[in-house]
């Protein structure tokens, strides 16, 4: 069964609340998703380390509930 975006979404707000995201599914199915986190949390972690993060995050619904999720992670860019 697929994921609604909705869901997705409350995933990573539990994880990442400081986090701005934006969630596009890609096929219009609930299946393949692009999600962009920009989170203080992926402060000086390198992509692979953030994306891990991410995956935590999904409780191990990736590769079953969720098929595809393309990730594009980073810290906010300081102000000033």
């Amino acid at each position: 069964m697929p994921m609604p975006a909705e869901t997705l979404r409350a995933y990573l707000t539990a994880a990442f609340p400081d986090a701005e995201i934006a969630i596009d599914d890609l096929a219009g199915d609930g299946d393949h998703y692009r999600a962009r986190i920009v989170s203080n949390a992926f402060a000086g972690l390198p992509r692979v380390k953030q994306h891990q993060l991410v995956y935590a995050a999904l409780k191990g619904h990736m590769g079953g509930a969720l098929h595809a999720l393309a990730l594009e992670t980073s810290a906010p860019t300081p102000t000033g």
